[in-house]
């Protein structure tokens, strides 16, 4: 039920954004949880005996339920809400953390892997749902960028912390951190979070400030309201486009996530406390660049009346084009250079993300978000499932990185097509009939 709306001189306040720095606190802790793994695989190599192709599959384990799940989660989140989905993934994290530091053997971690990428399966669509419930077109950008920049600093900061707690307490009392870590963020949105339709701390003035910038309909509490059928949005050659072109994105970002610390380790031969403090300096440029371009810059354009389709699309494709930049870390031997190259790919991925994660908001039919935000995210974890697995078997064979990213430039390329020629504009697709 929706509330009255504008009381007379009530200005407009600011909740829809402590609503975004909750989503985004949460995929802080979120990405702290997934590229923890990545910081243990020198341990885990000398307890379990791992090689770089086992590494990879264990790495990848995460991304195969995670992929299989967003077309289900999609639908689940359109008629079930944001609340109760999201509260229940949130708790599960906590839960796969712990079975991660209490596995015995490969079997087992890659069991608690695979039950992480289903508990966090509803994260990423049921933020961009809650986006569009909570802010006006107009100001998407830089709130997507809130929760998609969270996923860039964890990197920033999540290496040096979780390979301080590995020195400190071992790959097990690392994870027991992040399951703890996990917890208070299930704690904080149960408390916090409610749909504006339900919250009582929302002014009358700023529910009609969202509503009339065109806020996407709520599921309502006590209703499941049907949106256009799979096969229906299977069928439109826009949300292809957009697919296609965010799984490029999710190839290079994968590769970098998983292997990154592991490639400077055993490419230049630094510790794991340098090699942390190099992917700091990259992912901090990706968070600053996520915030900067791909949330404020592209709301200021469009609100100083620039085409918001053109804004997009030109920031959309430009962040693959400098995406391309990690190919140029394969052709030095300076851990410096590599790292520049290596920086200025992230900082273009990073740019390049929240405004992908803000289009199914934008084009889905009524009460459809959900569901394109899980086809865009079926094909964008499906690459970071095959990225760390192939990176993996390409190091193993070559015994170097080269072709690996030289194989995630090529795929940017097709990501540039896609966005290109396939997308189309950004606009609502029409409801079915």
């Amino acid at each position: 039920m929706q509330r009255s709306i504008i009381a007379p001189g009530e200005r407009v306040t600011n909740l829809r954004w402590v609503i975004a720095g909750i989503l985004g606190f949460g995929v802080l802790i979120n990405y702290i949880d997934r590229g923890a793994l990545s910081v243990a695989s020198k341990p885990l190599h000398d307890e379990l005996g791992m090689g770089p192709a086992e590494f990879g599959i264990l790495s990848s384990a995460f991304f195969a339920v995670y992929a299989f799940s967003q077309m289900p989660i999609g639908y689940i989140l359109d008629r079930y809400g944001v609340v109760v989905i999201s509260r229940i993934g949130a708790f599960l994290w906590s839960i796969a953390s712990m079975a991660t530091a209490l596995a015995p053997n490969f079997a087992s971690i890659y069991a608690a892997r695979l039950f992480l990428g289903l508990a966090e399966a509803p994260t990423f669509p049921a933020n961009a749902k809650a986006i569009g419930y909570w802010f006006p077109r107009n100001e998407r950008g830089l709130a997507t960028s809130l929760f998609d920049a969270a996923a860039k600093l964890s990197n920033a900061i999540g290496i040096p912390f979780t390979a301080w707690l590995l020195i400190m307490f071992g790959w097990r009392g690392m994870f027991w951190t992040t399951a703890g870590l996990s917890l208070i963020f299930f704690a904080l949105f149960y408390a916090f979070y409610r749909n504006p339709s339900r919250d009582k701390r929302l002014t009358q003035a700023e529910h009609q400030y969202i509503l009339a910038g065109g806020a996407e309909p709520e599921t309502p509490e006590g209703e499941r309201p049907r949106g256009a059928s799979l096969a229906y949005l299977l069928a439109q050659p826009k949300i292809w486009g957009l697919a296609i072109g965010f799984a490029a994105y999710g190839y290079l970002f994968a590769l970098l996530l998983t292997w990154l610390p592991g490639y400077l380790q055993s490419t230049f031969g630094v510790n794991i406390l340098k090699a942390g403090s190099y992917a700091f300096i990259a992912w901090i440029v990706g968070t600053a660049t996520d915030l900067i371009v791909g949330g404020w810059l592209v709301d200021y354009l469009i609100q100083r009346g620039f085409d918001a389709n053109r804004v997009r699309k030109t920031v959309l494709i430009a962040g693959l084009i400098m995406g391309f930049a990690v190919v140029g870390a394969a052709y030095t031997k300076d851990i410096n250079i590599a790292v520049m190259w290596i920086t200025i790919a992230i900082a273009g991925i990073s740019f390049h993300a929240p405004v992908g994660w803000s289009i199914p908001a934008l084009i889905s039919p009524t009460n459809s978000t959900g569901q394109v935000g899980g086809i865009m995210n079926f094909l964008n974890n499906l690459a970071g499932f095959f990225a760390p697995t192939i990176t993996g078997i390409i190091v193993a064979r070559t015994g170097s990185f080269n072709t690996a990213l030289i194989t995630a430039g090529v795929i940017l390329i097709v990501g540039i097509v896609s966005y290109t020629f396939v997308l189309g504009r950004i606009e609502k697709i029409p409801d079915p009939a």
